[in-house]
């Protein structure tokens, strides 16, 4: 093993940092780096991991902190409005005063965000041991990374942390399937815990997805109706039996798609929830989800489920 980053060692850090920038299409570069530098280069997969988890989970922790933020700000708003009793003129260039502020500190995360990639990507070209604030340390303790000696990374804690990331990612609209399609399609034949949850996580994702292609569809279908009963520039006439079927048709598919917009937050949960549990150690398999792409895993491989769902490392050897 060779302890010194090599060209193609800074290569694949660098690509797999600046990724970052492309704001969740990127996804799939640490993957690929990892799975071609795995038992070649420690730096390179190490510096491969760590810009994975940061487009996933610090990507996540990213955005929950920023939708936070915008909650707290609005509240103190009206807060501090209520208990100065700002009116009229003085209330407007308050606001005006707290927009400003607001676009400043929204636009400085987002500076933020992609300057952190930016310096990791220049630190590893420069052969330089780069980690991420807070996130950085504690992987490197996870993987048991240390540049000084000869070991590879921990054999078990790596295939779970790409498969946690996967499960992470799903809070990445679209493009978070690329994490576990890009897991599946690199390691699936040489490691059956990571075929597993980069399948049952690809299908969760897909399920996600179609929920929000559907109550888009579900809620432009009322609109259509509601325009083709009333006309596209005429009010309701309640009177009319057409324009009464347009209206209820129109709310109920306004409810709909209300109640699925609504499920969607829970089933994030649900990843981010599936992410913490592997990587703490637990097979964790999707409602309904899980039991159905395990028996189809099993089926296809002619094997009990127990014997690819409780052991996470290669099976036949890893290639890569």
């Amino acid at each position: 093993m060779n302890n010194t980053p090599t060209t193609e060692d800074r290569i694949w850090a660098v690509l797999s940092h600046l990724s970052a920038i492309t704001f969740g299409m990127g996804i799939l570069l640490p993957i690929i780096g990892w799975a071609e530098q795995r038992r070649k280069s420690n730096y390179a997969s190490f510096q491969c991991l760590q810009a994975l988890g940061y487009q996933s989970l610090g990507y996540t922790v990213w955005f929950l902190g920023y939708l936070v933020f915008i909650l707290a700000f609005f509240i103190s708003i009206l807060v501090l409005s209520g208990v100065t009793g700002d009116s009229g003129d003085r209330f407007g260039t308050s606001m005006g005063i707290w927009i400003s502020v607001f676009i400043a500190l929204v636009f400085g995360a987002f500076v933020l965000y992609f300057l952190l990639p930016i310096i990791a990507a220049i630190a590893c070209a420069l052969g330089r041991d780069f980690r991420y604030p807070v996130m950085g340390n504690r992987l490197a303790r996870y993987l048991e990374y240390d540049p000084t000696k000869e070991e590879w990374l921990n054999e078990d804690h790596e295939p779970r942390w790409v498969a946690a990331m996967g499960h992470f990612s799903v809070i990445i609209a679209l493009w978070g399937m690329l994490a576990p399609l890009t897991t599946w399609l690199t390691h699936g034949k040489q490691n059956l815990f990571l075929k597993f949850q980069s399948i049952q996580t690809l299908v969760f994702q897909a399920l996600i997805t179609i929920f929000y292609f559907v109550a888009g569809f579900v809620y432009l279908f009322g609109i259509f109706l509601l325009f083709a009963t009333t006309g596209l520039t005429g009010a309701p006439d309640f009177d009319s039996s057409a324009g009464m079927f347009g209206i209820v048709i129109f709310f109920v598919s306004l409810l709909i798609a209300f109640v699925i917009i609504l499920a969607i937050p829970l089933m994030h949960i649900l990843g981010q929830w599936a992410g913490y549990r592997v990587l703490k150690g637990d097979d964790y398999r999707y409602p309904l989800i899980g039991r159905l792409v395990e028996g189809w895993i099993a089926n296809k491989n002619s094997l009990q489920p127990p014997s690819f769902a409780k052991h996470p490392v290669d099976g036949g050897g890893d290639a890569a």
